[in-house]
């Protein structure tokens, strides 16, 4: 222990220092997000960044532009909607091809079709079909 410091001061200055090191790597994360928006978004998942950088929104924090008018205008219309039946929308307006403003599914979910069934779901469809073919007998 330094002299002159009491264990109370040399806490709050490893405090200060630790804060001081967490701003660096927030700074450091919003350059690197800065410079990922001024090319076209990534298209692999795995091209995206990670560390504190993953936390941060693309296009900078909520509310600061509207969607269209910032980076995120490069992902997509915001009007671009997505239906269960599997038919695309923009503005209201059907789409011709709904393939073309569907990416590739995320390795592991719910849209890949090499994914292993999800293990909270094991089990759902056998307990529905018990009960539907149990009503098919009443």
């Amino acid at each position: 222990m330094p002299r002159g410091m009491s264990e109370q001061e040399q806490q709050e200055e490893s405090a200060a220092e630790t804060a001081r090191a967490d701003e660096e790597e927030v700074e450091q994360a919003k350059e690197e997000m800065s410079e990922l928006e001024e090319g076209d978004p990534p298209k692999d998942l795995a091209d995206w960044p990670g560390g504190k950088a993953k936390y941060l929104t693309y296009g900078g924090p909520d509310g600061g532009e509207s969607y269209d008018d910032g980076a995120t205008s490069k992902l997509g219309p915001s009007s671009l909607r997505h239906h269960e039946d599997g038919s695309v929308t923009i503005e209201g307006e059907e789409v011709d091809d709904p393939d073309e403003y569907k990416g590739e599914p995320i390795p592991g979910g719910p849209s890949d079709p090499d994914a292993p069934p999800d293990p909270a779901m094991v089990g759902e469809e056998e307990d529905e079909m018990d009960e539907s073919s149990k009503s098919d007998e009443d």
